[in-house]
């Protein structure tokens, strides 16, 4: 059914007052607030064909009503007013951003501090794959039990920790500093697509060779190696999210909690959001996954000139100010790009 110019004024007066108070808006509240001349009556019955709709739902305790995922993502696609920024908005995101000699992992934590701090809700960033990006270092750190802590370091800063468990004896300490020295010298300046593809081909190469040495670097550096580096999603201002009145529920919170911990669906659609251009809003059920029922995730991705490199935004209630914070997402991954930009001319 179409909405008349009554129904979208009163469903819009319910979804900004909803935002504004976080409490159910009654007809009272909203024939008060409207510009034509419309009775409590009046305005009951729109709200009631709204309901029907499943645009708004009344909850138990109240003769108000509040907008469902129907009802924002509506709102979102067709109302939804959004403000520019101030200059003093601008610079204090440009301040907190820019920096010399600043490296892409610390730009990144960066972003999603400021990304918290400015819409009060918890900041988030996909770091780019590292799999896309240039080798750089490594360095290997004996565990217990027969495992080997890998760091990997990439040309940009990222850094990958891996472990990896040996199938026959520890390398000595010499030996190890030795491996170390032969990768970061042979490998360095390729991405890790090329590493695999060189490794192979030394494999085959020192097939016909007994050198003792040769076999461990290329036995180890086949294990970091072999598989894909595990994807890392920058998470700040947990408790500003948490503290929300719509996460006093317990099991709520506890699977909203699970989310940021477990990190996988986050990072999935963080990487969805790579696929379009714009900012992306996702709300509530509409992402797929229940442990984000009651949120909503605003995105945008980040690149280097032509190339995609990852996706930031914000996660907070579904009754979210979407008009202050899409700019605030929108604003930071653009300045972000040209941070990057500027860093690899």
């Amino acid at each position: 059914m179409e909405l008349n110019e009554r129904s979208l004024s009163i469903l819009e007066a319910i979804v900004e007052g909803h935002i504004a108070s976080g409490e159910p808006m009654g007809s009272r509240t909203i024939a008060r607030q409207q510009k034509m001349p419309l009775s409590p009556a009046t305005v009951r019955n729109v709200m009631s064909d709204l309901e029907e709709m499943g645009y708004i739902i009344s909850p138990h305790t109240s003769a108000g009503r509040i907008p469902t995922d129907k009802g924002y993502r509506f709102y979102v696609d067709t109302m939804l007013r959004v403000r520019n920024l101030s200059e003093a908005e601008q610079r204090n995101i440009d301040a907190f951003c820019q920096s010399d000699n600043l490296r892409t992992q610390e730009l990144l934590k960066k972003a999603g501090r400021i990304l918290s701090s400015m819409s009060s809700y918890t900041g988030l960033v996909l770091a780019p794959r590292f799999d896309a990006t240039i080798f750089r270092h490594i360095e290997f750190l004996p565990l217990s039990q027969g495992r080997l802590l890998v760091i990997l370091v990439s040309r940009s800063g990222l850094v990958q920790n891996k472990v990896i468990e040996l199938d026959g004896d520890m390398p000595s300490a010499h030996e190890l500093e030795q491996i170390m020295n032969y990768l970061n010298s042979s490998l360095s300046g390729m991405t890790i697509q090329q590493v695999r593809s060189r490794l192979v081909e030394q494999m085959r190469e020192e097939k016909a060779r007994y050198d003792e040495l040769m076999c461990h670097a290329l036995a180890l550096s086949t294990k970091v190696f072999d598989s894909d580096m595990e994807d890392d999603v920058i998470i700040e201002g947990v408790s500003n999210v948490l503290n929300q009145p719509e996460f006093s529920d317990i099991e709520r919170m506890r699977r909203l909690f699970e989310a940021f911990e477990q990190k996988h669906h986050l990072i999935d659609l963080l990487d969805k959001s790579q696929q379009a251009e714009g900012v992306q809003i996702y709300i509530g059920s509409q992402s797929e996954y229940q442990e984000f029922d009651g949120c909503s995730l605003i995105t945008a991705k980040y690149t280097r000139g032509d190339q995609i490199l990852g996706s930031l935004g914000v996660i907070g209630p579904s009754r979210m100010a979407y008009s202050q914070v899409v700019p605030v997402v929108d604003y930071t991954a653009r300045l972000v790009s040209r941070v990057l930009q500027i860093e690899s001319e």
